[in-house]
């Protein structure tokens, strides 16, 4: 039985340094580079870390926050009864709390962690809606150019749309030149990232 680390960032570009400061503490290291929007289960390493826990040869998982499992409550919860029905002790560092003591849920545990869920949600949701009336604004002045997110193209469609940014993106470049020469935002940029990811593991 094996004590591991799971760590996610939401761009290939963001440094992973931070939540891998005690790495050396584990046998092992799963790291996404993936939207927290994406569920747990469906991301690459954090499958690779499911079928080890079904394999039974993880007894401990140590995660630097919350919201690293997923972005709703609902998608945090559903793992976290996941872990507890595998006996598998999750132990988030910001708030140095184990999820199960004596191998029964800790209520302490579940409590805070609804409330941490619930408010990141909550800033989610208002950063969305500050978006959203950043967008009207924009277009009530005349100057928005239309963005990505909200249309209704499919993946291949937006493939197609922002050939330059998969080129970039293909050939290795960054995200941010990889929308500068495709005109187009980081934001768009990071979504036809995670397509062509998608594509690539399909």
């Amino acid at each position: 039985m094996t004590k591991v680390k799971y760590v996610r960032v939401s761009t290939t570009e963001q440094n992973t340094g931070r939540q891998e400061t005690n790495s050396k503490e584990f046998s092992k290291v799963y790291i996404d580079k993936v939207s927290g929007s994406v569920k747990f289960s469906e991301r690459k390493e954090a499958s690779k870390l499911i079928l080890d826990i079904e394999s039974g040869i993880i007894s401990e998982i140590h995660i630097n926050s919350i919201d690293r499992l997923g972005r709703s409550i609902i998608d945090i919860l559903t793992m976290i009864e996941f872990f507890n029905e595998k006996s598998v002790k999750v132990f988030v560092e910001n708030i140095g709390m184990f999820s199960l003591i004596d191998n029964k849920p800790n209520p302490s545990f579940k409590m805070i962690v609804s409330v941490l869920g619930n408010v990141a949600e909550m800033e989610r949701n208002n950063m969305l809606e500050r978006q959203k009336q950043g967008i009207e604004l924009a277009k009530a002045k005349g100057i928005y150019k239309g963005r990505l997110y909200g249309t209704r193209m499919n993946d291949d469609e937006v493939l197609i749309k922002y050939k330059a940014v998969v080129k970039e993106l293909k050939n290795g470049e960054s995200l941010r030149r990889a929308a500068k020469i495709g005109g187009c935002s980081l934001g768009t940029a990071q979504k036809i990232q995670r397509i062509l990811q998608e594509k690539e593991a399909a």
